[in-house]
């Protein structure tokens, strides 16, 4: 019997497009992600639809933008019945299966309204938005807060501790033993306490190949996203990669001091965040970048052993390999730390995909510059298990075609993220209403625009300014382009995907069919005669 087909999504936390050997980092070391790159396609310009972890997985998760969803800031419910990929899978027998990070929170009032118990398995598929939680861990868990099954694991090879994913995972030592807390900044070269066979990242694949394991002798197909943790803060790495690089394999900063001259107020704002003013001194970027660097590779190693796992199960043959990122990480950039704003260290992911099939045997290595978004990967995923799309409910499209040839000719001119400030302190800081505070991107693949309610737009050239340090927002000669991308926006704006519970189909096949005619609901019609003759025309349609 033919091997089912199965998905394998592995997504990184906070990992930048270009902080992978493959797309041009001179130092970074990532053999088996440009390894996979050239068995697969590379998308050179891929965006998240928010540049923040919550809202850009539930884009993801869902296939729809930000403005359809209603998930605006990390730890906002998605509301009961928006329809995510699971549901999509389930109808066509797959299972999505989730192995680490969503982000996800789950609608509590709403499943009350409608009387769902959230251990019930609709309340749980509902609250895990779609997924089936393998071992589900979003890896962040300062003492306080629930406890990770990491934990229990950490407690069995003896690391004792009362939040030992603290003080052993993500946290280093003195000299003199005392524990250096690695949420700080100042300890982001220290090594973490804990063997690097029982840090996040190894722990994390050999809980999804358990999964895999087990998923043999079930032979149902499965979509399996495997969500790490890193390269994401706390910044802390253990040995040999917490000393594998240094400042010398350091890229220089991108920024220039006529950012901070005058510049546009909600840029300004977020120059003026915490975590930016200390992201943006040197002696921060000098202990947290090598640390970065040296996330990246234990992730890139972990990819060599999963590779060779599923090689092994001879999977490699059959399963569609993903990998990419939920969004970017300024590092120091345009003197910010984080995300939160729409240049390239942000909003531009890494994205390589393997499609096993022989059709994608031509593009093979290759690189698309295509415009792509997150909410492509949904419908992808849906049309190579060889369901029908659901293009009134998912706003992606299908990447199956670039995969397997050149870019169609009516591909998207334009790619869209969105961003809402209302819960950060910026809002004060530019005292915002909350409703207001809102931002939105849109890019051509040359020239970035960016529309902030209540204040004049961003515009930035990449094709002469690849490094986004001019903003022409306020330029008298480019009134005409940020009106033709203003125009854009607007026809995106209001056409959304929200048909959600009606097909196109029958939508076409209303008026096209006249079914309220054929149901009885004779409206405005004259006579007899006049009746007589419509029907003779839905006779005389069905007959086509």
């Amino acid at each position: 019997m033919a091997r089912a087909k199965n998905v394998l999504w592995i997504m990184c936390d906070q990992l930048r497009y270009d902080y992978l050997g493959c797309t041009g980092h001179p130092t970074l070391k990532t053999p088996n992600i440009d390894a996979m790159a050239k068995r697969g396609v590379l998308f050179t310009k891929a965006y998240v639809q928010s540049p923040i972890c919550g809202p850009s997985r539930m884009s993801f998760y869902t296939g729809r933008y930000m403005r359809s969803h209603g998930s605006h800031w990390n730890g906002w419910p998605l509301r009961v019945g928006e329809p995510t990929l699971g549901d999509h899978l389930n109808k066509i027998g797959v299972r999505n299966v989730l192995v680490g990070k969503t982000h996800m929170a789950p609608d509590i009032e709403g499943m009350k309204a409608l009387g769902i118990p959230p251990e019930s398995m609709i309340g749980v598929h509902v609250a895990e938005c779609g997924f089936e939680p393998y071992e589900r861990d979003d890896g962040l868990h300062p003492t306080g807060r629930p406890r990770p099954k990491y934990d229990e694991y950490l407690r069995k090879q003896g690391f004792e501790a009362t939040n030992p994913w603290e003080h052993w995972a993500n946290s280093g030592a003195a000299k003199d033993g005392s524990l250096q807390n690695g949420w700080l900044l100042v300890h982001a070269d220290k090594a973490a306490r804990v063997p690097e066979e029982h840090s996040e990242t190894p722990y994390m694949t050999r809980r999804a190949m358990d999964f895999i394991s087990e998923a043999e002798t079930d032979g149902r197909p499965w979509c399996l996203h495997l969500s790490y943790i890193k390269p994401h803060w706390p910044y802390i790495a253990p040995e040999p990669y917490a000393s594998m690089y240094s400042t010398d394999d350091m890229i220089p900063v991108i920024r220039s001091e006529r950012e901070r001259q005058n510049p546009h107020p909600v840029f300004g704002a977020y120059m003026d965040m915490r975590y930016s003013r200390n992201m943006a001194r040197d002696d921060a970027r000098e202990k947290v970048i090598p640390t970065y660097m040296g996330l990246i590779t234990q992730i890139d190693d972990q990819m060599g052993v999963l590779m060779k796992f599923l090689e092994a199960r001879g999977l490699l043959d059959t399963t569609m390999i993903v990998f990419t990122s939920d969004h970017g990480d300024y590092l120091g950039d345009h003197w910010m730390g984080e995300k939160d704003l729409f240049h390239e260290q942000s909003a531009k992911i890494p994205l390589i995909i393997i499609d096993p099939s022989k059709e994608a045997d031509a593009t093979r290595g290759t690189r698309s510059d295509a415009l792509v978004e997150g909410i492509d990967l949904a419908p992808t995923f849906v049309d190579y298990f060889g369901g029908k799309v659901p293009s009134h409910i998912l706003e992606g499209r299908s990447l199956l075609p670039l995969l397997r040839g050149p870019t169609p000719p009516d591909w998207r001119k334009v790619a869209f993220s969105e961003y809402d400030y209302s819960m950060q302190d910026v809002r004060l800081k530019l005292n915002q209403p909350i409703e207001r505070c809102r931002l939105f991107m849109v890019f051509d693949g040359r020239w970035k625009y960016i529309h902030a309610s209540g204040f004049r737009p961003m515009l930035y050239d990449l094709e002469t300014d690849p490094d986004e340090y001019l903003d022409r927002g306020d330029d008298p000669e480019c009134a005409g382009i940020i009106a033709r991308l203003q125009a854009e926006l607007f026809d995106w704006a209001l056409h959304p995907n929200d048909h959600i519970t009606t097909p196109r189909e029958k939508i076409a096949a209303y008026a096209d069919s006249q079914l309220q005619v054929k149901g009885g609901i004779l409206i405005g019609i004259w006579d007899e005669k006049e009746l007589a003759a419509i029907k003779d025309g839905i006779a005389q349609r069905a007959k086509m």
